[in-house]
């Protein structure tokens, strides 16, 4: 599951993405490679492993995992957009 927040228009909104396929979201493509969680007896955490991509010429991008408690630790640089996992279900 992932959070993502068009910063120009200053709304939010939650998508489920199943792993292995995509969705698009105004002009990004979200691609979930990998989602994955921590097991019961450590602190509930998820991390997911994305494929972003802007269709603007550029734009940037990002590929990597990003972390649902510690999403500064890598995140998407846009202008415009911002990508949080919320939980793998």
């Amino acid at each position: 599951m992932l959070e993502v927040l068009d910063k120009i228009n200053a709304v939010s909104r939650d998508y489920t993405v199943p792993v292995g396929q995509s969705i698009e979201v105004g002009s990004l493509t979200i691609a979930v490679q990998s989602c994955q969680t921590r097991p019961p007896d450590q602190p509930a955490d998820a991390a997911a492993l994305l494929d972003i991509t802007d269709r603007h010429a550029g734009e940037p991008g990002f590929r990597g995992w990003m972390l649902a408690q510690e999403p500064w630790v890598a995140m998407l640089q846009s202008p415009v957009y911002d990508v949080r996992v919320i939980q793998c279900q």
